[in-house]
Formats: structure tokens, C-alpha cells, sequence
């Protein structure tokens, strides 16, 4: 990180989208086929909201999204002025499925004027199909890509990606959204600094969301390093797969860490097994996690928001399971994790 400390004293300029900032944009943006641009801000909730806001959506309209996912998408469409309207998942690929989001629209109680579909723990969606589902219906389609910095790389739909520390990619707190829709990503950038434009007048509603130089210069070093990160998180995540090669009981996401990495490991274990299981590794001193709990609509906030069918989602929060990972994950504690879920399931 020195070398962008010194860059930063070198400027004098500490924050409001300096040079490290724009040049870590234009790096982000590399990522993206075509001309995708992309604009920063203090974390990935914020810019999800920002965006939604961005699109101009009727206030307390309804906006379609999976009830598998983390609290953090129902509180950003709720911040963005909607009503989060909860519709289940595919089973196999654990999100929101274009068919299903046909159905679920003639099935709303009221017009859906928004979709945000939710990458699964770092796995993308379908952009192609999902880029079709907003043609043929004429409903707005923002990703949110949270865990799929690896993954994410086709920005025809806004997507948002985040920053933050728990992430492959992390510089603390931070987040991006990724657009071909130069005027989309505008908007955004004004939101996040006052609906300022150059100038000292308010043209929009907006916040105080921008990165400063600092969180620029990690995320530079992020990047210089993310080649080599990523041959380690390959790397953990095969000898993860390799000492459950005797577990048929236990499958991972389709891709993990083959085709893309992510920074947690979500398992499927036969159905029902997963609070049994999970009591059964927390005895034997094996941390895990379930990131998404039973369902975003479980939440008693979002108690009273609408909702269709959640069969999937039901199964998935009592059938899957965040076992430990990290990018220094090592033989030994393969070994310990796969021998603790054999002896409980």
C-alpha cells in the first residue's frame, strides 16, 4: 500500500473522488466485457439503494427479489422508497429464476415496477436470460452481485459488487455498481455526493456515500495482488472438494471454486440435516455459519411484506450450511472439517 499512501500526500487530496479513486474505477471497469463503467461508494447496501433510486421507480412500488438471500437486498429496496415483494428460488442454482419472475409478476397482489435477482454466494446469474426477461416485460433488472467479484463480469444489467472485508476482495467497507448505462451511472455518482454535478447545487436527492483515497489505495493493492489471491483461494477450495471426495452426503455449489471463487463455503446436506449438523460441528470446535438464516422473510421486519410460494427457499434454509474457509485453509483442517460433518450426518 506505500507507494499510494505517498501518491495520496504527493496530491493533497484525501477525498471527493480523487485520483486513486478514478483510477481504481477505470481498473474495476477493465473487468467488464465491453464499455461498462463503474462508480464506487461506502458499501454495497448503499449503492444497491442508490441505484434503485437512480431508476426513477415509483415510490412504494413493489420490487421483486428471492426470499434466499441476506437481509441487506430487503433493506436496501426498503431504503430505496419499495416494498420488497418475496418470491422463491430454483433449487439447483439456489436463485431467482427469469421463468419464475414471469410467473410471479401476473401473481403480484400489485405491479412490480423493479426485479433485483441475487447472486448465490458468488455464483452469477443468467445475464443473457435475465437481459431477455427485461425486454420481453419491460421490468427493470438490477444484480446484486455482492460475492461475485471473481464471477462478475458482464455488466449489460447494473450489477453491484461489494468490498467489503469479508469478501475475495475486500478493503474494509466499500461497494461498486458496474453499467453500460453511461446515464444510470451518473445518476448514481451524483447520489452519492449530495445530487452535486460539478457544481455547489443540489440537482437530485443524494447522501454522503463516496470512497475516500484511503479505502482507494487498499483497494489498488487488492487488485496488484488478486492474481495470486485467487490461485490461493483455488487452490483451498480444491483440497475443500478433495476431503469430501468419501461424502456423496454433502455437495457444493455447481462452479466453487472450479470456475469462480468466493470467500465462504456454503455445503447441501441431506434435507432436514443442517440444525442437527450444525450443533454437531459447533461441539466438536467447528465454526459454522448460516449467512442467509432461514430466508430473508423470516426477518420480522419484513413480516408484512408480500410473498408467493417459498417451498425452496424452506428446504434450503434447513439443507445447506456455511462450513470454514479461508484463503490459507490447509490440509489439516480439510481433513478436520470433512471428518466432523461425516461423524455428524
Amino acid at each position: 500500500m506505500l507507494p499510494y499512501l505517498h501518491r495520496i500526500d504527493d496530491a493533497r487530496w484525501y477525498s471527493n473522488f480523487g485520483p486513486l479513486l478514478m483510477d481504481l474505477e477505470r481498473r474495476l471497469a477493465e473487468r467488464f466485457q465491453g464499455a461498462a463503467l463503474t462508480v464506487t461508494g461506502v458499501n454495497a447496501t448503499q449503492m444497491l439503494a442508490l441505484t434503485l433510486k437512480a431508476m426513477d421507480l415509483p415510490a412504494g412500488g413493489l420490487c421483486m427479489m428471492p426470499a434466499w438471500t441476506f437481509v441487506a437486498t430487503a433493506q436496501a429496496v426498503v431504503e430505496a422508497g419499495l416494498v420488497p415483494y418475496f418470491v422463491d428460488v430454483d433449487p439447483s442454482t439456489w436463485m431467482l429464476d427469469p421463468e419464475t419472475a414471469t410467473e410471479m409478476l401476473h401473481a403480484a397482489p400489485e405491479r412490480v415496477c423493479a426485479v433485483v435477482a441475487v447472486s448465490a454466494f458468488g455464483a452469477m446469474p443468467d445475464i443473457k436470460r435475465w437481459e431477455a426477461f427485461r425486454e420481453a416485460t419491460g421490468t427493470p433488472v438490477l444484480i446484486d452481485a455482492a460475492a461475485a467479484f471473481d464471477a462478475a463480469c458482464d455488466a449489460r444489467l447494473p450489477l453491484v459488487v461489494s468490498l467489503h472485508a469479508t469478501k475475495v476482495l475486500g478493503i474494509g467497507e466499500g461497494g461498486y455498481l458496474a453499467s453500460h448505462d453511461a446515464e444510470l451511472v451518473d445518476r448514481v455518482r451524483q447520489s452519492t455526493t449530495f445530487g452535486f454535478r460539478g457544481g455547489r447545487e443540489s440537482l437530485r436527492l443524494g447522501t454522503n456515500a463516496k470512497l475516500n483515497e484511503y479505502a482507494a489505495a487498499v483497494g489498488h493493492a487488492a487488485l496488484d495482488a488478486w492474481p495470486a489471491s485467487r490461485l490461493r483461494y483455488l487452490r483451498a477450495a480444491q483440497l475443500l472438494r478433495m476431503a469430501f471426495t468419501g461424502a456423496p452426503q454433502v455437495s457444493f455449489q455447481p462452479g466453487w471454486g472450479a470456475d469462480w471463487v468466493t470467500s465462504v463455503c456454503m455445503v447441501r446436506l441431506p434435507d432436514g440435516a443442517t440444525a442437527e449438523v450444525e450443533r454437531a460441528l459447533n461441539g466438536e470446535g467447528v465454526d459454522t455459519r448460516r449467512w442467509w438464516g432461514d430466508g430473508c422473510h423470516r426477518s420480522p421486519v419484513f413480516a408484512d411484506c408480500p410473498r408467493g410460494p417459498l417451498t425452496s427457499t424452506e428446504l434450503l434454509a434447513r439443507s445447506t450450511l456455511g462450513l470454514p474457509f479461508a484463503v490459507d485453509l490447509d490440509e489439516a483442517a480439510c481433513s478436520q472439517i470433512a471428518g466432523a460433518v461425516g461423524r455428524a450426518i
